[in-house]
């Protein structure tokens, strides 16, 4: 996989990457602004098996923010994440919350290239993958890299965080 810096892929996550030499491709599509589920938007406009394409949501555990990542078919287990993370209670932190302290807006998350370093716990599915697809910071940019490599750059972890809906 060729690391790609090309303009159109130019984010805080892609730059973070190339910084880290980190090999990613970068995937664009035309984003639908009625699309209610950006990740399985992405999967299906980019022909990509769903259990691959990930999607970042920050939470609360504890009082303190913190990033899961999970397959967009499935849902973030809160009390999953708060365990992973030694906690004892999550929720779902407020969407202009999140967009604040990541510096990306809802539906174009990365959990590359936040503002801050979060505490990360990618669902431990992704070990299954060579690769898997992330937001790559904006809407309609996904980004394939290998799951280590997401743990790497993020200093997250994995655990069994997701789960059915």
């Amino acid at each position: 996989m060729a690391r790609r810096t090309d303009a159109a892929a130019g984010t805080p996550a892609t730059v973070a990457l190339t910084r880290a030499g980190i090999a990613f491709r970068a995937l664009s599509y035309e984003h639908d602004p009625r699309a209610a589920a950006y990740g399985l938007e992405a999967a299906e406009k980019l022909g990509l098996d769903p259990d691959r394409v990930f999607k970042t949501l920050l939470a609360s555990v504890d009082g303190a923010l913190a990033v899961g990542i999970v397959p967009v078919a499935m849902q973030l287990d809160l009390k999953a994440l708060a365990q992973a993370l030694g906690g004892k209670r999550a929720e779902m932190a407020d969407p202009a919350l999140a967009e604040r302290k990541t510096g990306y807006v809802v539906g174009g998350i990365s959990p590359i290239g936040q503002k801050a370093l979060l505490p990360t716990v990618l669902d431990e599915s992704a070990i299954l993958a060579e690769t898997i697809y992330i937001s790559g910071g904006r809407r309609g940019l996904d980004l394939e890299l290998a799951p280590d490599d997401l743990i790497a750059v993020t200093g997250g972890r994995y655990a069994p965080i997701a789960r059915k809906r």
